[in-house]
């Protein structure tokens, strides 16, 4: 390496500074997708793991097969009785199911449509550690308690599920039963789970009679030991026996957390895949763009090249002029496109969080900056290469000659 020949070809770049741009421009726009997207992609991983960690990988849950939502069709359930089957199988710690029904939520003349959740609060410190929220303002319902009832984090906040924010000991209307407020939980990170509503199982069967022992979910924890995946099929396998159905065509179906959150990461990786691919073809298109501009270099500079090797340049410091300008061309751009890459994840992040999506919160780990920049600079360096190449192959005489 050469100071003089670096000097000579950032002096290259600065005279035509306009080309030098347009092609920075190139490739800091396919940066800066890879970058964004990425940032995302990581934020909600990392979003999901440690919801994972804390939610703990022994739990499992039962879910009747229909269509939608569990609570949405009354025809599709888990009884009561299967419960408590399941409950005396050996491996389960813990059981219980959950009441979940559509519902009207009335605060003033406003009226709103969220999902009512009916829970056994004897069972309540097993139920937060598989949601993983706990009450954040107020207090926790109590074992049978009639009359109250505890909301989602956005309740709290003018304009996100009210006009006006609820408080704790105000009057609320579910299904046109008149309950008071005597708690929040702890912020989820959507819209959906932050607007859910909480009363106990009692309560929920006297809003809604018809669905008395009949459970859209049943949450389990595997004793301590015991692999959840195992677990899962011997649940499954003895229920499916319980209820009298044949193999495969069961009405229900068993799944360990781990896999649920498995499910939803090779979702996001083949999401975060398809827009990646998206960006890079951008990329590609950039290098091109960067091939021409060398090439173009080339036959602009085809006297200077000549006049280099007729003083004793080697066939080497010309290859290094050309692939380092085009390394730094790429660099530079994946710099700047790191950097506007940040500004519009993070502008991104603090929209969907002022929005209640806040698990949509982009993480800037140093392996994704330094990897943007190096893949930049190398998608420069490689497509000056066969400029470059052409260029050492000159002959001082015709490169002299050339007009």
């Amino acid at each position: 390496m050469n100071m003089d020949e670096i000097k000579y070809s950032l002096n290259n770049l600065i005279h035509r500074r306009m080309r030098s741009f347009l092609t920075v421009l190139s490739i800091l726009i396919g940066v800066m997708a890879i970058f964004a997207i990425t940032s995302f992609g990581l934020g909600i991983k990392n979003y999901v793991d440690v919801l994972a960690q804390e939610a703990g990988t022994d739990k499992l849950y039962i879910e009747a097969k229909g269509i939608g939502a569990p609570g949405t069709d009354n025809t599709f359930f888990i009884s009561k009785d299967e419960v408590d089957f399941v409950s005396k199988i050996n491996g389960v710690k813990e059981i219980s199911g959950l009441y979940t029904k559509p519902a009207e939520i009335r605060f003033g003349k406003e009226r709103k449509y969220y999902f009512l959740s009916g829970l056994d609060i004897s069972k309540i410190d097993f139920i937060t550690e598989v949601f993983n929220s706990k009450i954040m303002k107020g207090r926790q319902l109590k074992k049978d308690e009639m009359g109250k009832v505890t909301l989602g984090y956005l309740y709290q906040f003018d304009n996100k599920i009210f006009k006006k924010a609820v408080k704790i000991g105000d009057k609320v209307e579910i299904n046109e039963n008149q309950l008071e407020v005597v708690g929040f939980y702890e912020e989820v990170g959507n819209p959906s789970d932050d607007g859910n509503i909480y009363i106990t199982d009692k309560q929920m069967e006297s809003v809604f009679p018809e669905i008395k022992n009949k459970f859209g979910v049943v949450m389990v924890s595997a004793q301590k030991g015991v692999d959840p995946e195992a677990l899962a099929d011997r649940i499954k396998e003895k229920l499916r026996k319980y209820k009298n159905e044949e193999k495969g065509k069961e009405d229900f179906f068993v799944q360990t957390f781990a896999d649920a959150f498995a499910t939803f990461n090779t979702i996001i990786n083949v999401l975060n895949g398809i827009l990646g691919l998206i960006a890079l073809i951008s990329v590609v298109v950039a290098s091109v763009n960067i091939m021409n501009t060398m090439y173009t270099a080339v036959l602009e500079r085809t006297q200077e090249i000549g006049i280099m090797k007729s003083i004793g340049a080697q066939k080497a410091d010309i290859i290094f002029i050309f692939i380092f300008e085009s390394g730094f061309l790429g660099m530079l751009g994946g710099i700047v496109g790191v950097i506007i890459g940040f500004i519009i994840s993070k502008t991104g992040g603090l929209i969907a969080a002022a929005s209640g999506f806040t698990f949509l919160r982009p993480i800037f780990p140093w392996y994704l900056i330094v990897g943007c920049i190096l893949f930049a600079f190398s998608v420069g360096a490689i497509a000056g290469i066969f400029p470059a190449v052409q260029a050492s192959k000159l002959k001082p005489v015709d490169a002299l000659r050339y007009e």
